[in-house]
């Protein structure tokens, strides 16, 4: 049982350590909105998400005021929208649903989604050409799409259309420091129940609701670093576990306070480190800890392979469903270890995908220069889709090419988002690679039925 002892226990992280809940996300299937015309089902999905969520924001303050937890983020993730649309502009629905999380006071709202990973429907191609305008005309809304997997192989169709749909977003959002594209994520084998934005969206094998809780605490493992100074490696991971275990157990007892409260089901509690611009609010800090001296070093990819596997060991065994990415995000924006590193040079995009080989998602919050091609950055996507292909692992690219910006410049995005050094890219062209269009099998290993 969970009762406020756990909470006691904690205390000295939420004080000292940035310790947070970053996200209470309600997940809502909208399939039922769909109807004969768009303007119809735009009517629907949002009395569906202004009627559902319409308490998870008083709930959440109520937790944080009882519990003395802060709870960062209130969130709504939707079924995928080309799922609710045939061929029609889906631009009403974008629109309601940005009301609709103006009106119950979310913070952000995930699912204008398209999965592409094995082939695109005209529905799937209508919602990806409006991504530009839509990131564009609203605040809240946030946008994803799957363009591989383990089982599909890589739709390279769909990749270079996504180079060019960033590269639009980036100049649409252009007075923002592109702003949009920080709110648009390229997937590979993406999860159905994530919390975390600006991926998440609540997958056709979910309920009705559901109500899934994202941790956080850098800070946490951290301190918890500091007091095994010089200790052998197996001493790390038992000491990374064992705070883990510490971090989960609060994001367990939340999750089934606000899913008793608000009488919808407890989905899973994704237990990922997820730092902040705040120093001490780090992942790149933890590494440094462990002896490196800056993140990017030699070593930099087996340090955070360490962390995100004693991460997810010592989470799995406090929560009775843990899912989501859960592990260990290395996002530059977001976190300032990995900003001086940037700054610094020891940290270049190459060695960023390096490290997403072993850590939660992938390349996120990267703000390249804003003469980029298109098709550069579906070079990017392509590889790192590759990864999570080859790995049977969730990959993504949140990559911001910041217009009127060059190498070394800097990108500011504020709260959360934080702020970023604008890092080079390979000037070397794979526009002929990338023209070639079609599908990159599926690897060998996927035939596991």
């Amino acid at each position: 049982m969970i009762n406020t002892q756990d909470i006691l226990q904690t205390m000295q992280m939420i004080r000292e350590d940035h310790f947070d809940i970053r996200t209470i996300t309600l997940g809502i299937n909208l399939l039922g909105c769909a109807s004969e015309n768009v303007a119809r089902t735009a009517e629907r999905v949002y009395d569906r998400v202004a009627k559902t969520a319409e308490k998870l924001v008083q709930t959440g303050e109520e937790l944080e005021r009882e519990l003395g937890i802060p709870i960062v983020n209130k969130r709504v993730a939707v079924t995928p929208v080309s799922m609710l649309i045939q061929a029609e502009d889906p631009m009403p629905i974008a629109l309601a649903l940005d009301r609709a999380a103006h009106t119950v006071g979310i913070d952000f709202l995930g699912g204008y989604t398209a999965l592409m990973q094995k082939g695109a429907t005209k529905a799937d191609e209508a919602l990806v050409r409006s991504i530009p305008e839509v990131l564009d005309r609203t605040e809240l809304l946030c946008s994803s799409v799957n363009v591989a997997s383990t089982r599909a192989g890589i739709n390279m169709n769909a990749v270079r259309e996504m180079g060019r749909v960033i590269k639009e977003t980036a100049a649409r959002t252009a007075d923002r420091d592109s702003l949009g594209c920080a709110k648009l994520v390229v997937f590979a084998n993406a999860v159905e129940d994530n919390p975390f934005m600006a991926g998440a969206f609540c997958g056709v094998g979910e309920p009705e609701c559901a109500i899934n809780v994202g941790v956080s605490g850098p800070g946490v493992v951290k301190t918890a670093l500091e007091e095994v100074k010089d200790a052998p490696f197996d001493v790390v991971a038992e000491t990374i576990k064992r705070t883990a275990f510490k971090i989960t157990r609060v994001g367990q007892l939340v999750a089934r306070e606000a899913s008793q409260r608000l009488g919808i089901p407890f989905g899973i509690v994704d237990l990922s480190l997820a730092p902040t611009p705040a120093r001490g609010d780090s992942v790149a800090h933890i590494l440094t800890e462990m002896g490196l001296e800056m993140a990017g070093a030699p070593g930099t990819t087996a340090a955070l392979a360490l962390l995100n596997d004693a991460v997810k060991k010592g989470g799995v065994m406090a929560s009775n469903h843990v899912g989501g990415l859960s592990g260990a995000f290395i996002p530059v924006s977001e976190d300032i270890g990995m900003i001086e590193a940037a700054q610094a040079g020891a940290l270049t995009l190459e060695k960023l995908e390096a490290m997403t080989c072993v850590c939660s998602v992938g390349l996120d919050m990267i703000a390249v220069p804003g003469d980029t091609t298109a098709e550069a950055i579906s070079g990017i996507i392509a590889d790192e889709a590759a990864i999570g292909m080859v790995n049977s692992k969730t990959t993504a690219v949140c990559i911001i090419p910041a217009i009127g910006k060059k190498a070394g410049d800097r990108v500011e995005f504020g709260g959360l988002l934080g702020f970023a050094p604008v890092m080079p890219v390979n000037g070397y062209s794979c526009a002929d690679f990338i023209a070639r269009g079609g599908r990159i099998p599926a690897p060998l290993h996927s035939l596991r039925n």
